[in-house]
């Protein structure tokens, strides 16, 4: 038996919690979160802030309770603040300023990320906010019933950035959107699928102020009252910082092995350099089966297998990760976007030669006289070797589950011209004989 130490309880942190109590539970499982909830769903923020779901109960799928009743002990808002890994000890501060002194066997850091907030003027202004936990979400759902709030700036185009100024327009606010890279969505998309989101959300009413840096932001009275670019002055009565994430490497940042952004380095079972501790989830890298090479994509689904391959290790079994592909999706006004692997833009970045092919059509016959919307895809290979590499696609029919074939492919080194060959069955209640996916395989070059 071992004494386990999981320091956080979010989706990595639940999941390697679940696992070790359900196939190991000879095991003591010891866990430290500094928050008040277990297991928010973050990626479902944006549906209760825009009101498109009435409350937030669902974006929880585990409690102090329901992990107590499994065995395990749960201290919330308790922040370990410091571990001394050559004597096995974690060091815990409690809300209430009570702090204690802890041992493990096993040490699982299930840290997570922390927002990058950028360093200029303005950023402590009131109405300035962030939005990432359960307690951001609702501060900002208080805010909007404030008739005084009508201007919203949403600062960074990434996923989160674009699904809050959606849901803001719903509660008809005037948003604009602000990035310095020229265009939404570019670490998951190539051209042709961003110019389709920053298409829908500018017809949709979303002010697009792409190519611009954010100066200073600027305030009356203590509130925010406008942002200042490096082009314009947008007036503002609600700032949402959204530039992204950066792991939370605090607990091991002078000792655990790091990659290049900080977060922890691991190997295929989520071993850090130093024995008996683990990293999963945000805070740790991940295999990706597109580069072959170790990198780092933080999202929640990843998170999850991290937190299972770390439990079946750090409790008395063996299991090694397979690796992942990023598969990822967007539905932004019903136009929804998927993709897995890497786009054209990513391989020139790291050198890696691609050729890739398009193709779009509708996802049914032309006979079929109810809604048949276009779907857009592309598939990028290995100029080379001919292996996939990634998949965008793109509709306002619900085509999502198609990326998961990629991702399976790219992860078994599946061929183009394989893919061409597949058996894809035909019903024209579903799809074309000479469908998108086989059509964009026969056409590749």
């Amino acid at each position: 038996m071992s004494k386990i130490v999981v320091v956080g309880a979010n989706h990595a942190g639940t999941a390697a919690i679940r696992t070790i109590l359900t196939n190991y539970p000879e095991n003591e499982v010891v866990v430290y979160d500094k928050n008040n909830n277990i297991s928010f769903l973050g990626c479902g923020m944006a549906l209760w802030i825009g009101n498109q779901i009435s409350k937030p109960n669902g974006l929880f799928y585990a409690d102090k309770a329901s992990l107590e009743e499994m065995g395990a002990k749960i201290n919330m808002e308790a922040e370990v603040y410091k571990v001394d890994y050559d004597n096995k000890k974690v060091f815990v501060r409690f809300k209430d300023g009570r702090e204690v002194e802890d041992t493990y066997d096993k040490l699982i850091l299930a840290a997570g990320s922390v927002p990058i907030i950028p360093n200029i003027p303005g950023k402590d202004l009131e109405n300035v906010q962030q939005v990432k936990l359960y307690q951001n979400a609702a501060e900002v759902i208080e805010k909007l019933n404030d008739p005084e709030i009508k201007n919203i700036t949403v600062v960074g185009a990434g996923y989160i950035g674009v699904e809050l100024a959606e849901a803001f327009q719903r509660h008809g606010k005037n948003v604009t959107m602000v990035d310095i890279a020229d265009t939404c969505l570019p670490a998951y998309y190539d051209k042709p699928f961003t110019d389709l989101m920053k298409e829908n959300l500018s017809k949709n009413g979303i002010n697009l102020e792409f190519g611009q840096a954010v100066q200073e932001i600027k305030g009356t009275d203590g509130k925010v009252s406008s942002v200042v670019t490096d082009k314009k002055e947008i007036p503002a009565d609600m700032v949402i910082l959204s530039i992204g994430f950066r792991p939370n490497n605090a607990l091991g940042e002078m000792k655990l092995e790091q990659f290049r952004n900080g977060s922890f380095l691991v190997n295929k079972k989520q071993e850090t350099s130093v024995k008996d501790v683990y990293a999963i989830g945000d805070c740790a890298t991940v295999y990706d089966n597109a580069i072959d090479n170790t990198n780092y994509i933080a999202l929640a689904t990843n998170a999850v297998r991290s937190g299972i391959v770390a439990a079946h290790n750090a409790g008395g079994g063996s299991l090694e990760s397979i690796g992942v592909q990023g598969s990822n999706g967007i539905s932004i006004y019903d136009l929804k976007m998927v993709s897995t692997g890497i786009t054209v833009g990513k391989a020139e970045k790291l050198g890696i030669d691609v050729n890739y092919t398009d193709y779009e059509d509708t996802q049914k016959p032309g006979f079929i006289e109810t809604t048949n919307p276009d779907v857009k895809i592309r598939i990028v290979y290995d100029r080379k070797t001919r292996v996939i590499l990634g998949a965008q696609m793109a509709s306002e029919y619900d085509m999502s589950m198609g990326i998961h074939m990629f991702s399976l492919a790219i992860q078994e080194k599946v061929t183009i011209d394989r893919l061409a060959l597949l058996d894809i069955f035909f019903l024209p209640h579903f799809n074309q004989p000479y469908n998108y996916i086989t059509m964009a395989a026969l056409s590749a070059k």
